[in-house]
């Protein structure tokens, strides 16, 4: 891992310059005010659909409330298995040089958990459970860590898109925007390290692996992606915000053509990380 050695301090560095106490960081109020907007219109998964634009204005912001919620909620669930994940690697044999960063990988990631969990706690009483199951099984040669960081890039480069556009949006709630660039200030971090361990790992390993352990890793991150999404699209929030058939809602938004090129447009920066490096062969169905 020598040649990421370098970006590895430099990084370190950074994360060291830029350390926010996320308890004393953020002011949180007693209430939001329901006019507020808190995930931006066209960031809402059923945006454009036949059942938002029947909404009224304030249905609209109010669904943008659990819309946030539920995005809040799915980073607290990636980055709990983020947090067990690196943990495991610390310090594991061959891990010396990317060691000291993974320390502060971990504590931004929890500090971003804080984030998320108050907010979701305070103002909605709860956090949308997690969906996702995971089965343990047999791994060759450097594929587990390899689909470990794999998964993690896949996450944070959707994420990141949302944190972005979502940092910038004047018409939001300013404590929403505050989370969404406090969040992408240490995720812009993440991906590049991100980017380089996935590339080294694939290169290390990936000539070793027999045909069908390489076909089953790019099924498994062309399934991921797709899984990742389907999260975005939650029937409980359309529920909370008073869909009366918020299942029927969910499978027609997955299937607009405006969501998928939603999704594709999203997904397009990492699908072409995945396929210039060989990771993919092909752009995978979203």
């Amino acid at each position: 891992m020598a040649a990421i050695s370098k970006t590895v301090k430099r990084l370190s560095e950074i994360s060291i310059k830029d350390y926010i106490n996320p308890y004393s960081h953020l002011i949180w109020p007693d209430r939001l005010e329901e006019s507020d907007w808190f995930t931006s219109p066209e960031l809402i998964s059923v945006y454009g659909t036949r059942w938002y634009e029947e909404l009224s204005d304030t249905e609209k912001r109010r669904l943008s409330f659990y819309e946030a919620v539920n995005f809040f909620s799915l980073n607290i669930h990636g980055e709990k298995s983020l947090i067990e994940g690196l943990a495991a690697r610390l310090y594991k044999r061959g891990n010396d040089e990317i060691s000291p960063y993974l320390h502060h990988f971990l504590d931004e990631e929890n500090k971003h958990m804080v984030y998320f969990g108050t907010f979701c706690m305070k103002y909605a009483g709860k956090v949308y459970p997690d969906k996702k199951l995971v089965f343990p099984r047999e791994h060759a040669p450097g594929e587990e860590d390899f689909l470990f960081f794999a998964r993690v890039l896949i996450f944070e480069e959707i994420v990141d898109f949302y944190n972005v556009t979502m940092a910038r949006d004047e018409r939001l709630a300013g404590l929403a925007r505050q989370i969404n660039l406090l969040h992408h200030r240490d995720e812009a971090r993440h991906l590049v390290f991100g980017r380089l361990i996935v590339k080294e790992l694939f290169e290390r390993y990936a000539p070793a692996w027999p045909a069908e352990t390489l076909g089953g890793v790019r099924d498994y991150l062309k399934s991921y992606l797709a899984a990742t999404w389907k999260e975005y699209y939650n029937p409980a929030v359309y529920r909370d915000a008073g869909s009366e058939s918020p299942y029927e809602l969910m499978q027609e938004t997955l299937q607009a053509e405006s969501s998928r090129e939603h999704r594709e447009r999203v997904s397009k920066g990492c699908v072409e990380f995945l396929i210039e490096n060989g990771i993919l062969v092909e752009e995978p169905s979203l």
